[in-house]
């Protein structure tokens, strides 16, 4: 795949990778990852599409400087510019995660108009299932911006969030993982500039559900896809159920024995669905 950058109107950098030819397929990772959470289904999507897999924000290679705002409404405008710029004014769209949630608000917003959406899971209008993992999360983040400790907590990281997690993450288990988690975390030790970044992200990045989405989904014009898990308890279906009500284009399917990485459960099955409605 080839690397390129993107650079937007603020000077932030967008690293990201792109392989194959035809209509332009944008995904966008979870958060934590990179554009390898991808990667199992890269050959398959690559034959039907312009594959653009970029690394969100303070994430993988891109922009991590901490005199960014880092809010939901710059991350949804970054991500916005970043479309129009490498697959056109009407691209197509899939996230999963906090890269659903992102796809999702610049859709709302108005700033984004996908030919299509697909949103994998993610807590849409719902409370956060893992609250208290969250708030533990949060408040290491913001400890980071504390002169001093930024470099500790940058390295500590790398001891939390240890490959294994990788695999924990996959219903099935699939080795293949652990590289995911270990490429997501490894120039983050020592890295002050990620976790000073990181700790204006934490702040103010929203915990509480968001509501306005149920008058927003009525809203979105766009045939949208809701290509759910059927095992992970960070976001149960119910959620997607209760958003297909409300979207006037919408479809749910769900892959069965499937967890939070989905596409390492069940890269044929995730790559099929993908194909079937973009393509």
């Amino acid at each position: 795949m080839r690397l390129r950058l993107y650079h937007h109107s603020d000077g932030t950098r967008v690293a990201y990778r792109e392989s194959g030819t035809g209509p332009g397929l944008v995904l966008l990772h979870s958060l934590g990852l990179s554009h390898r959470e991808w990667e199992p289904v890269v050959e398959s999507l690559s034959t039907r599409f312009r594959l653009v897999l970029p690394d969100l924000p303070l994430h993988g290679d891109s922009e991590d400087r901490p005199r960014h705002p880092y809010t939901p409404d710059w991350f949804a405008e970054v991500i916005a510019g970043f479309c129009a710029e490498t697959v056109g004014p009407r691209p197509l769209v899939g996230g999963h995660d906090v890269g659903a949630e992102l796809a999702l608000r610049a859709v709302a917003c108005g700033l984004l108009t996908p030919r299509r959406l697909v949103l994998m899971p993610n807590r849409l209008h719902r409370p956060d299932e893992q609250r208290t993992q969250r708030a533990l999360w949060r408040a290491a983040c913001k400890a980071a911006a504390v002169p001093g400790l930024d470099r500790v907590l940058a390295r500590g990281a790398t001891f939390v969030f240890r490959p294994s997690i990788g695999e924990r993450l996959s219903v099935q288990r699939n080795p293949a993982a652990r590289d995911l988690l270990r490429h997501a975390f490894m120039d983050v030790a020592g890295n002050g500039n990620r976790a000073r970044a990181w700790a204006r992200f934490a702040r103010r990045w929203p915990s509480e559900p968001q509501r306005q989405l149920l008058d927003a989904y009525p809203e979105i014009v766009a045939p949208t896809l809701l290509l759910w898990a059927d095992r992970d308890p960070a976001h149960p279906l119910r959620a997607a159920r209760e958003a297909l009500d409300l979207l006037p284009d919408g479809q749910l399917r769900v892959l069965s024995a499937t967890g939070f990485l989905m596409a390492y459960d069940d890269p044929v099955g995730l790559a099929r669905e993908l194909i079937s409605f973009c393509g």
